[in-house]
């Protein structure tokens, strides 16, 4: 059924590789669908994976994206990307880097349709951004989902529902968790086992949500197989600990804004194909450091 033993160490699935794997199987079609409709407020019917392609002359073309792009049965697209909270690179709390970075996906998602012969712009299919994210980027609100649109900086009227940006603050289940998952929605459940299905203090509660749906019972299956796949914990184990040593590296460097250069400056002479040996030697980075931001890492 999907129920995640007591004892297992369970990868998190708010780990954004684990997140796209669960997604993006075929079995979780359905699932997929159910967390799509439990966000953009009506019942979607099918949904067709697409590729996570980058815009022309994208200067990320080497970065494998691990965020879920697809269409559904109107016509819209969604793209959907998990951010943990130790992938952060925004130290000072703001996280302008994943609201910029998601602004940036919403409004390629939607503007790549008059790439592909769309010129209509009237006609364009609506596109979602849907960002979940491990930790907090709305202080001033309780709300864990916080949705924008295009609507009148006075009056609050809307200009277009062409574009839709939500973020999914997974922190702000503290009240979510003590719910009888009888009261809870189907958004509340994908939330719920997104943030603590690897926390043995909360696994009786995300075994209730999985007990309590299918599509989420294919979901625990998935991530069971996935936990106990030694590939995919040894890239788990490899992701974290870059990610938690440039987060160290930066905290304790006596100039961040040298580290954080550096990165930007390894990224441009990527771009240019240099070779890993001669960046680490310009900008101080590990070749190891070098070859993670090459295959997306740091993003």
């Amino acid at each position: 059924m999907g129920l995640l033993p007591m004892g297992a160490d369970i990868l998190p699935p708010s780990d954004d590789r684990v997140f796209k794997l669960i997604l993006t199987s075929p079995e979780a079609k359905q699932g997929l669908m159910n967390l799509i409709s439990s966000i953009i407020g009506r019942t979607v019917v099918d949904v067709v994976l697409l590729p996570n392609e980058l815009a022309p002359g994208d200067t990320e073309e080497k970065a494998e994206r691990f965020d879920v792009n697809c269409k559904i049965d109107d016509g819209s697209q969604v793209n959907l990307e998990m951010q943990a909270s130790y992938m952060v690179e925004d130290l000072g709390g703001q996280h302008l880097n994943l609201k910029g970075k998601s602004i940036y996906y919403l409004t390629d998602l939607h503007s790549s349709q008059s790439a592909k012969g769309l010129r209509r712009y009237d006609r364009l299919a609506r596109s979602y951004q849907i960002t979940f994210c491990s930790y907090t980027i709305f202080p001033n609100t309780q709300d864990y989902v916080n949705s924008f649109s295009l609507r009148h900086d006075t009056t609050g009227e809307l200009l277009s529902d062409a574009i839709n940006l939500t973020f999914v603050e997974l922190s702000k289940l503290d009240e979510v968790v003590k719910k009888p998952v009888s009261d809870m929605t189907d958004l509340d459940k994908w939330s719920v086992f997104f943030q603590y299905a690897p926390d043995m203090e909360h696994r009786e509660i995300v075994n209730k949500v999985i007990e309590s749906e299918e599509v989420l019972q294919v979901a625990g299956n998935l991530l069971m197989s996935i936990s106990q796949n030694e590939q995919e914990r040894a890239i788990y184990r490899s992701r974290r600990k870059f990610q938690t040593d440039m987060q160290s590296n930066l905290a304790t460097a006596e100039d961040n804004g040298k580290a954080i250069r550096s990165v930007e400056i390894a990224r441009n002479l990527l771009k240019i194909n240099l070779p890993l040996d001669q960046i680490a030697i310009a900008t101080g980075l590990t070749i190891e450091e070098v070859e993670h931001l090459r295959m997306g890492g740091g993003e």
